[in-house]
């Protein structure tokens, strides 16, 4: 069998493409970083127009959903922007509470519409200084945060600002959904595969335009065997991602997100050698996605788990 997008897919990808290369992503992810949310959240209400949140909420709430493909094309997009905000969290919470109807028809709609942005998180929520709804994974539960702490802990990508919950709340849930986490999986994975895809592009560029020994740096074979192994790891992860988005197995999200971001983690690490020096420069706009390929790699589930769980999978239907 052959996996071919639609029309339509390809069309939605293309025009959140054509947005967020307008946007200047690179310049809102610097201010975000800052702490200056303005640009951010203009764009978080561009993109939620677009339809990027809409395929994670029920038709009952104004979304689209559940559409995963669909998701997942636009996730690959906010990848390869580097579009800053807890993207993936928002479509986390969407999952939670869509398994509480007495409260996803009050926080559900402004999610959808860009309206309101979402977090989710324990210990510490992604961006939890910004977000307008902060839901907490405890004991097994879900609760409603009144919010967060102002103050904001450092990431290994500046862009995603730790904030520590307020404790107390609204019980939201006295179960997380099974399925939940494995949305955020997924929209993770997609996201990792959009970072590689860009680290990608972008050294194959530079490779071609630095001169060393009176020739480019790309023509050399080692340099080309180098890129080709990133390009064959991120088209070998691009099937799974689609796969596991039509068939929502878990085991099947874990083994995309396991290859989408080890693929990116293994591109970026090819991006900074092949860049050398200006590759540590955190003011060169490489950065933005090296130090998010490396994050992502533990996002809702490390390398570790995600294979458990592939295990797990094999195991049942052995």
């Amino acid at each position: 069998m052959r996996f071919l997008l639609t029309d339509e897919q390809r069309a939605f990808a293309r025009s959140l493409d054509a947005l967020l290369t307008a946007a200047d992503t690179p310049s809102v992810a610097r201010a975000w970083s800052a702490g200056e949310h303005t640009a951010g959240r203009a764009l978080w209400s561009r993109i939620a127009g677009a339809g990027v949140f809409a395929p994670a909420v029920p038709e009952a709430y104004e979304g689209m959903g559940p559409l995963p493909v669909e998701l997942a094309v636009a996730f690959v997009e906010l990848g390869r922007h580097a579009v800053p905000g807890p993207v993936v969290e928002t479509v986390l919470a969407a999952a939670l509470l869509s398994g509480a109807p007495e409260h996803a028809a009050r926080l559900l709609p402004p999610l959808v519409s860009g309206k309101a942005m979402a977090t989710v998180g324990s210990a510490y929520a992604l961006d939890g200084d910004t977000a307008d709804v902060v839901l907490v994974l405890a004991d097994g539960k879900v609760w409603l945060s009144p919010g967060c702490r102002p103050e904001v802990r450092p990431s290994l990508d500046p862009a995603r600002r730790l904030a520590v919950p307020l404790p107390g709340g609204e019980l939201l849930c006295p179960a997380v959904p099974p399925d939940a986490v494995g949305w955020a999986r997924l929209a993770t994975a997609a996201q990792a595969l959009g970072v590689g895809l860009a680290l990608l592009d972008r050294t194959v560029a530079y490779v071609g335009q630095r001169i060393q020994f009176g020739v480019p740096i790309g023509s050399f074979q080692a340099v080309k065997h180098r890129l080709a192994d990133a390009a064959i790891a991120l088209e070998f992860a691009r099937p799974l991602l689609f796969g596991a988005a039509l068939s929502m197995a878990p085991a099947d999200i874990a083994a995309a997100k396991v290859a989408a971001c080890e693929a990116a983690y293994a591109t970026a690490r090819t991006a900074l050698q092949l860049h050398g020096a200006i590759g540590y420069t955190a003011e060169y706009d490489l950065s933005l996605w090296l130090t998010k390929a490396r994050v992502l790699r533990g996002a809702w589930g490390t390398p570790a788990e995600c294979r458990a769980a592939v295990l797990r999978g094999l195991r049942l239907h052995g």
